[in-house]
């Protein structure tokens, strides 16, 4: 599992304006842009490592539907945000990424056209 939150990690880390922080108040690492957050990984309650990405939400619902690893977005917008549960994942860690680049490609295209311009 260290590999894999490694990977992420860095991963998120190399995307322009792209920040991965520890979040004391939640308990999470964070992954922001501009203070806006594209992704949180964690524990669960049940000690279970979730990662919650913001996604499509006719995507969100046709990956739930297919994988019992992917749930409605932990202590997020269960519409706009889905949570992987990463130990009993089905996705490689590449395909991971893949999600959690989509979730980054969503936020910084609300962000406004000057503070995209700083990162193009």
């Amino acid at each position: 599992m260290k590999e894999t939150i490694h990977y992420l990690k860095e991963e998120a880390k190399k995307w322009p304006g792209a920040t991965v922080n520890y979040r004391e108040d939640w308990d999470c690492d964070y992954f922001g842009i501009e203070k806006k957050c594209f992704c949180m990984l964690g524990i669960n309650k049940t000690g279970d490592w979730v990662m919650t990405v913001k996604g499509d939400p006719k995507e969100n619902e046709l990956l739930r539907e297919q994988y019992s690893d992917v749930i409605p977005g932990y202590y997020a917008n269960k519409t706009h945000w889905n949570s992987f549960l990463l130990e009993k994942s089905s996705f490689p860690d590449e395909q991971l990424a893949v999600f959690l680049r989509k979730s980054y490609t969503l936020v910084f295209g609300k962000l406004t056209k000057k503070v995209q311009a700083k990162y193009e």
